[in-house]
């Protein structure tokens, strides 16, 4: 099998194969990664009353003793049932020796599922599964604008709650890095909101508005907007914070290919108060002086350059975190002293 498609992954993890195999559950969003295993192992091992027929064990269980994965494939239930081996952080070791032999089997009937983080294309065991017929992998990135819908939908729903668009839209500026902390930040909210029947964006200021999310944002915003000060200063907390450069520099890209919708439909000579004002989701209140300004200062050349820039960055910090923040830094620095420049010659 291959890599699944996001259109496909959701359909896999909710009808896992009932014959044996191993799935690979990889990417750079942690929390959607665990949050999908533990959806497929859940999902796989329905019905089962035997405990003993989920194994667990860590990468570095197999690390000391590659045998120790074979040995749980081919061990054959004592009261029948499905067998399930779930390995945890299985991208911080070589695995290849322990998974291997069992790929090499003719046939086995237990499901392995590895969870693992960011793995390279063509290395580790992306390499050695993807190619097999018997094993299938499934990326986890940062959730796009459909998906954070899709989270928030889930979420409030189960909560009995609505959302107004102004929420929604707050929402959609402050999550989508990690869909397990995103999750976690859904949740404080519709129990804050619980009695009331419906979110504002009241209540997401409230809730979520002193999260780093919204740091993330403001920082996006100096840079976009050429305010040099605040962006070196944000920079900084950036670094003592540790934050996942690869995480901002996607939610920058995708705030960049934002302005240059926005900047086409002005092109073709629509007001641009009205194209702001007319977004779906609707642009958080707050944040629509800010995007009004940006509009004036980026020309849709220079935010196809920019999303070049950030493009690079966002595969550069996916693939080295060591890396991740210097290049991120440097790639926010260089739009802002453009921004900066556009400024001063208007």
């Amino acid at each position: 099998m291959t890599v699944l498609k996001a259109a496909e992954i959701d359909r896999f993890v909710a009808n896992p194969p009932e014959a044996g195999g191993v799935v690979l559950i990889f990417g750079p969003d942690t929390g959607l990664v665990s949050e999908r295993a533990t959806r497929l192992v859940n999902k796989a091992s329905e019905g089962e009353s035997d405990p003993f027929n989920l194994v667990k064990l860590d990468a570095s269980d197999l690390g000391s003793d590659p045998n120790r994965l074979i040995d749980e494939v081919l061990t054959v239930p004592l009261f029948g049932g499905r067998r399930i081996v779930w390995v945890k952080d299985a991208s911080s070791r070589n695995l290849n020796p322990a998974v291997e032999p069992v790929l090499k089997l003719d046939d086995w009937q237990t499901l392995v599922v590895l969870e693992g983080g960011d793995i390279k294309k063509g290395v580790g065991l992306r390499k050695l599964i993807e190619p097999h017929k018997r094993a299938v992998a499934l990326p986890c990135y940062a959730d796009n604008d459909r998906g954070i819908d899709q989270l928030i939908d889930e979420e409030t729903r189960e909560a009995g709650l609505s959302v107004t668009r102004e929420a929604r839209a707050a929402l959609h500026s402050l999550l989508g890095g990690d869909r397990m902390a995103s999750r976690g930040e859904l949740k404080k909210l519709c129990l804050y909101t619980l009695n009331k029947g419906q979110i504002d964006s009241e209540d997401v200021e409230a809730i979520i508005g002193d999260a780093s999310a919204f740091e993330m944002s403001e920082l996006i915003d100096a840079a976009a907007s050429g305010d040099l000060a605040l962006l070196d200063h944000g920079l900084e907390r950036l670094a003592e914070a540790g934050s996942k450069a690869s995480v901002i520099a996607n939610q920058t890209l995708k705030h960049f290919q934002h302005l240059h919708r926005m900047r086409i439909d002005i092109e073709q000579g629509k007001n641009a108060q009205a194209v702001v004002d007319g977004q779906r989701p609707p642009i958080f209140f707050s944040r629509k002086p800010k995007f009004t300004q940006q509009l004036r200062i980026w020309s849709l050349t220079d935010l196809e350059r920019a999303m070049d820039i950030l493009s690079e960055a966002t595969r550069i910090s996916r693939l080295n975190d060591a890396l991740g923040v210097p290049v991120l830094s440097e790639a926010l620095l260089k739009l802002g002293r453009a921004a900066r420049a556009r400024q001063q010659r208007r």
